[in-house]
């Protein structure tokens, strides 16, 4: 180094020029920038030394000013070029030449600018520079108008962001749905975050908070204000696959061969199909035919969807993966596409309808005295909802005998079953509906005797299949209970009667079993009983369907018993899934109804304790069968009513406070 040369240095990761001062000691040396700032370095640090000089560091400005007209990236593709083919290794002066004719000190320099600063064409080796492969500045290229596309992207993402935020409408590019879906993840799953949610987030200055980038993707209309994110957490298909679609349609416009082609006629016989008036998917209906004077053949027919459905087939799996068809506030997701559900596989008024019928002679104490089972056809005659039943009932119409000999026979099947010690608990049920316009409704359905009738021939279709699937060695998804430990009779008499004795009667009973062995179901007090009732709407009631089916028609089992409990363990779990969305769903909603009445007092009923030492209780709000915990302020007992106020609720977070009204408060 020599004073008065012109350097090249890197500061920090940038280059800088300076001219060289004086030494420093052995081995450095004090070079002097455009600033007149003073560095000290060592000669190994110089990147590149101008020619020609002697210089000062005011001279640097011009001399960058000279340089600057030829630092376009231009020039090196085309000595790049010029280059490639030879492969041969040049130097900055080699390349100023190539460039420029001449080898002039800022000539030069612009040419080591220009290989110093490139990623593309060349690379450095020693104090020489290589052309790089044809097919490695391809890939290189290739990758930086990537990073550029990504780049824009996010600006672009950004940008919409912002804009929707404050109020304007955009339509999502195919890249911004792909960061939204990635925030849609983290809100939903934050126990395992993802490293580019986060990135996303700090990009838009946005907070890292789970429960705030669900209001952010609300206030952005990614998610609709009472998206369902208990449905969204699970694996609930919301959707039905375009194969299981097509298939669907295929079917509505041909119909394949009916497998059962004996079946019996029963078109002849009037069909009641009772029902809430909302049902949409009607699998059952029930009918009397006289017998002699004082007998009747009670038929219930169910639904055949096996008639349009084969094992292992895209509707089966399909079916098989949902489980069940979901009941929500907000609306029904069908086990199968609704327009086979809803249609030809559903019991639909005044159409020839195939179904499975069960034909059942009770004798005088409603055990069953005889049964046969048929692959049928059925022609339904009234479709009536509950309400319609009881007043018929009610009004003991001379026209329908037949409603009266059903619920008769409903009857007398409850007072069997009680004497087999069966258990009943009525503790008060709720229907929650969501209408389009975003309005809840919450009603208390009654124990009528339309719904006691109804349940009664379902349980009693349940008993005879069962008890011929056992008999019959079939291996299929029976439902057993394992016999409960209840309060004793001293224990249950100091407790109110009505709803805090069946709550205490409740909490005893486990849960039922669904396994290819057939056992006893403590609280129907049946020995043997399966759920065969609802193939459309439950899989394991098709799994029976299509075992019975093919036992019928003297064909081969569909299902091993290995095979079956193999479905089983799936299908179980899936079940078990589709339950917990739909009890966290309507608790949604039920929070979210009162949210919406701040100023609602409700009369409740104290069911239970859930930690007597500390007063937190389980009340029942009486008008609506809603069960929420309570802490009181002071001392109550089980059984009491009195009157409750919401103070806070957050239906996100699950969250319910209440204030009791006294006299002191009201």
């Amino acid at each position: 180094m020599e004073k008065g040369s012109l350097i090249e240095f890197r500061l920090q990761g940038q280059r800088r020029l300076a001219v060289v001062d004086r030494p420093e000691g052995k081995k450095d040396w004090i070079v002097i920038d455009q600033n007149g700032h003073p560095h000290k370095l060592r000669p190994q640090r110089v990147e590149y030394t101008i020619k020609e000089g002697p210089y000062q560091p005011e001279d640097i400005p011009a001399f960058l000013e000279k340089v600057e007209p030829y630092l376009e990236s231009a020039n090196l593709e085309l000595a790049w070029e010029l280059l490639v083919e030879d492969g041969k290794a040049i130097t900055p002066e080699d390349l100023a030449s190539l460039l420029f004719s001449e080898q002039s000190p800022h000539l030069c320099y612009a040419a080591h600018s220009l290989l110093s600063e490139d990623k593309i064409y060349f690379k450095k080796k020693g104090d020489v520079y290589e052309p790089r492969p044809v097919s490695q500045v391809q890939e290189i290229k290739h990758q930086q108008e990537v990073e550029e596309q990504r780049k824009q992207e996010k600006d672009a993402f950004i940008d919409n962001v912002n804009r929707r935020l404050q109020g304007e409408e955009i339509v999502w590019t195919p890249s911004d749905r792909s960061r939204l879906e990635i925030l849609e993840q983290y809100a939903l799953y934050p126990e395992q975050p993802a490293r580019n949610a986060l990135d996303i987030l700090n990009e838009l200055g946005q907070p890292t908070n789970p429960e705030q980038v669900v209001t952010l993707l609300i206030e952005l209309g990614w998610w609709s204000k009472h998206e369902n994110l208990f449905l969204r957490r699970s694996s609930y298909p919301t959707h039905f696959s375009q194969k299981a679609l097509s298939v669907a349609q295929a079917y509505l416009n041909s119909p394949p061969a009916d497998p059962d082609q004996n079946r019996l006629d029963l078109t002849h016989l009037k069909v009641y199909t009772i029902d809430d008036e909302s049902t949409l998917e009607i699998d059952d209906g029930l009918s009397v035919e006289k017998i002699n004077t004082d007998q009747y053949r009670i038929w219930i027919h169910i639904a055949d969807p096996t008639r349009l459905v084969s094992p292992g087939d895209e509707l089966d799996l399909e079916a098989r993966r949902r489980s069940t068809t979901l009941y929500l506030p907000t609306g029904m997701i069908s086990m199968f596409p609704n327009e086979l559900a809803t249609g030809p596989m559903s019991l639909v008024q005044g159409k020839i309808c195939p179904a499975l019928s069960f034909g059942v002679v009770l004798d005088d104490t409603g055990a069953v005295l005889d049964y046969c089972i048929h692959a049928s056809l059925i022609k339904p005659t009234y479709r009536l909802t509950y309400e319609d039943v009881d007043e018929m009932l009610q009004l003991d119409l001379a026209a329908e005998p037949e409603i009266a000999v059903l619920a008769s026979a409903a009857k007398k099947r409850q007072q069997w079953r009680s004497e087999q010690g069966s258990i009943s608990i009525l503790m008060p049920e709720s229907s929650i509906k969501v209408t389009p316009e975003d309005e809840i409704i919450i009603k208390l359905l009654d124990n009528s005797l339309s719904r006691q009738l109804v349940a009664e021939m379902m349980i009693l279709a349940g008993e005879v299949g069962g008890r011929y699937c056992q008999d019959h060695h079939l291996p299929v998804p029976f439902r057993s209970q394992p016999q409960p430990e209840l309060p004793s009779e001293q224990e249950l008499i100091i407790l109110p009667p009505g709803p805090v004795r069946y709550c205490a009667l409740r909490r005893c009973m486990p849960r039922s079993e669904i396994s290819i062995n057939p056992g006893r179901h403590a609280s129907l007090g049946l020995n043997s009983y399966i759920q065969v009732t609802s193939p459309i709407r439950r899989y394991t009631d098709l799994l029976a369907h299509f075992q019975l089916k093919a036992y019928l028609r003297g064909d081969p089992l569909p299902f091993s018993e290995e095979k079956m409990q193999e479905i089983l363990f799936s299908v179980i779990d899936s079940v078990k899934e589709a339950s917990s969305v739909e009890r966290q769903t309507n608790r949604y909603w039920s929070l979210e109804f009162l949210r919406r009445q701040p100023e609602g007092i409700w009369q409740v009923i104290v069911l239970r304790w859930l930690r007597e030492d500390e007063n937190l209780a389980l009340v029942m709000l009486e008008d609506l069968g809603l069960e929420l915990p309570h802490r009181f302020e002071r001392n109550v007992s089980l059984g009491d009513r009195l009157e409750l106020q919401v103070v806070r609720v957050d239906p996100h977070r699950d969250e319910i406070r209440f204030r009791e009204l006294t006299q002191a408060n009201v």
